[in-house]
């Protein structure tokens, strides 16, 4: 047996313990002293742990947020480019009304831009306060970034539906027969 310490074989000498007792807590006495054996947290260091990992999905949360508004920052600007770099040089003394959500807004067109807007080729984009027409291809970059910029596009429209339902079959049979243009002039 290896050296016990005093206490130890007094104890064993008087009958108190047995060998195999005291051969038990030497081993326990290596693996303290080796730190091999699991240290139980305290409640300090639990609270530690605990505060730790909270600060840490804090920060996971904060940082996917900081990205998702860089990201929407730069579809934004990207946006913003295509419109400068494509918009269509307004001119003309017609007034085109179209809606914007809920509001009837006016351009002043010609007679060719007209015909453009009503035929598709040209869309209405929106440009921070205001409105700027863009070539077709422009206008689906643009959709694919920020679909809330189109404002007016007609031929997105007609590929969507080529006819509007009004959800009764006997009223749409009968409004069948009258066309009204996409371009009236209001």
């Amino acid at each position: 047996m290896a050296k016990a310490n005093p206490l130890q074989e007094q104890l064993l000498k008087a009958g108190l313990v047995k060998k195999s007792q005291v051969s038990q807590a030497a081993r326990e006495q290596v693996k303290a002293r080796h730190g091999k054996a699991p240290v139980a947290p305290t409640d300090s260091q639990r609270d530690a742990e605990r505060l730790r990992a909270e600060k840490a999905e804090r920060d996971r949360a904060l940082e996917a947020e900081r990205k998702e508004k860089n990201r929407l920052q730069e579809l934004q600007a990207q946006v913003r480019q295509i419109i400068e770099s494509n918009r269509v040089k307004r001119e003309g003394e017609g007034e085109y009304r179209f809606n914007d959500g809920t509001l009837i807004r006016t351009m002043l067109v010609n007679e060719v831009l007209r015909r453009q807007l009503a035929a598709g080729s040209l869309v209405i984009v929106r440009l921070g306060e205001g409105f700027e027409l863009v070539p077709r291809a422009a206008a689906d970059k643009i959709r694919e970034r920020d679909p809330a910029a189109i404002v007016l596009d007609n031929g997105k429209d007609r590929a969507a539906s080529a006819e509007p339902s009004t959800g009764n079959a006997e009223d749409d049979a009968y409004y069948a027969q009258f066309k009204v243009p996409d371009d009236l002039i209001w």
